[in-house]
């Protein structure tokens, strides 16, 4: 078997629509915090603070929203003026909910992804997959203070 036979798409978007018909579900406001410096980021200037945009993507606040395994676009208004967003999946930091602030911070891909660099050396994959990392001790959900 080849590398390619391993090889898997990125997890990220998926969490992302799970996070976000999660929130939807239970009757809250999904959040998502954007790392605006990542090439490919479309956002109004003015809704950029220290690289950083957190957009609202409820259903009732933007039009045409569209999840999928590249990114996240959608039409919304800033100050009142119509504005085209599109985010890659990977300037997508966290996603949460704005009344509670639970959610995630969505987690770098895994090697061996279709959105990591290849390897540079020559050496074929494992025949097994890898052992998973070692809890960091981390919570897993992202809680933002007000």
């Amino acid at each position: 078997m080849s590398e390619e036979t391993f090889r898997m798409s990125s997890h990220r978007p998926y969490l992302l629509r799970a996070l976000v018909e999660w929130i939807n579900d239970n009757g809250m406001t999904p959040h998502i915090m954007v790392d605006a410096g990542v090439p490919g980021v479309q956002v109004p200037a003015s809704a950029v603070k220290d690289e950083r945009v957190v957009l609202n993507i409820a259903e009732r606040a933007v039009m045409r929203l569209h999840i999928d395994n590249e990114g996240v676009s959608f039409t919304a208004r800033f100050s009142g003026i119509s504005f085209p967003v599109s985010v890659p999946i990977a300037a997508i930091l966290a996603v949460y909910a704005r009344e509670t602030g639970q959610g995630m911070a969505l987690p770098d891909d895994l090697p061996g992804t279709d959105n990591t660099a290849p390897d540079d050396d020559d050496t074929p994959p494992p025949s097994a997959p890898p052992e998973p990392p070692a809890p960091s001790g981390k919570r897993p959900f992202l809680r933002v203070v007000k």
